[in-house]
């Protein structure tokens, strides 16, 4: 290899690792500036919205295609999913509770 290609390559070696640097300083700036806060503002937004939400429970329909249970779920009494929340999911045959 001649010299001025050793030299070439050693000029875009240094070019690179500057811009990386400013590279990645611009990304931090970025993340603290604009990322961090958009996260706030989303959690705010839906803070309020939780507050403001009713929080009745919707009338039940009992929907054929819906809740249907082939064979009995392996916890419990068989009858309530893993993840079961009284006031939001229905059974079959209803809400286990009424009202909030």
């Amino acid at each position: 290899m001649s010299s001025a290609t050793l030299a070439a390559g050693r000029v875009l070696a240094a070019a690179s690792h500057a811009s990386h640097e400013g590279s990645t300083k611009t990304w931090k700036i970025l993340t603290f500036v604009l990322a961090l806060p958009g996260v706030g503002v989303c959690i705010a937004n839906a803070y309020m919205k939780a507050q403001a939400h009713s929080h009745e429970q919707p009338d039940f329909v009992p929907y054929t295609h819906l809740r249907i249970r082939t064979k009995k779920f392996p916890w419990g009494d068989g009858n309530h999913s893993l993840f079961h929340n009284g006031h939001v999911n229905a059974l079959p045959d209803g809400f286990e509770h009424s009202g909030h």
